[in-house]
C-alpha cells in the first residue's frame, strides 16, 4: 500500500505565496515521478508540475516563472513553491507519484486527497 499525504493548502490574496508539500509513504521500491496536477470547477484536472527522481522538471506554461517544484528524496516528499499567485491558480491541487511498489510490480500512479488553493483577487 501506498500513502500520500498533502498538506499547505489554503486561502491567500493575489500576489501572495503558498507552499504544498506531498509525502508517500508505505511500499516504495522505486519512486520514479512526484507531480502536483489541480481541477478548477468546471475544468479538466491539468498538469501543474512535474519532477523526477533525476530532477528533471517539467512546467505548464501557466505557472512557469512563477512555481518551483523540488523533492527531498530521502523523504520520499514533494514540494511545490508557488509565488505570485493569481486567482486563475485556484483550483484543488492533487499529488501524484509514479511509483513501482516491489521489484515485480510495475509502476502505477497514486493520488493524494487534494488541497484546496484559493486566490482572490
Amino acid at each position: 500500500q501506498v500513502q500520500l499525504v498533502e498538506s499547505g493548502g489554503g486561502w491567500v490574496q493575489a500576489g501572495g505565496s503558498l507552499r504544498l508539500s506531498c509525502a508517500a509513504s508505505g511500499s516504495i521500491f522505486s519512486l520514479v515521478a512526484m507531480g502536483w496536477y489541480r481541477q478548477a470547477p468546471g475544468k479538466q484536472r491539468e498538469l501543474v508540475a512535474r519532477i523526477t527522481s533525476t530532477s528533471t522538471t517539467n512546467y505548464a506554461d501557466s505557472v512557469k516563472g512563477r512555481f518551483t517544484i523540488f523533492r527531498d528524496n530521502a523523504k520520499n516528499t514533494v514540494y511545490l513553491q508557488m509565488n505570485s499567485l493569481i486567482p486563475d491558480d485556484t483550483a484543488v491541487y492533487y499529488c501524484n507519484a509514479e511509483i513501482r511498489p516491489t521489484l515485480w510490480q510495475r509502476v502505477n500512479d497514486y493520488w493524494g486527497q487534494g488541497t484546496q488553493v484559493t486566490v482572490s483577487s
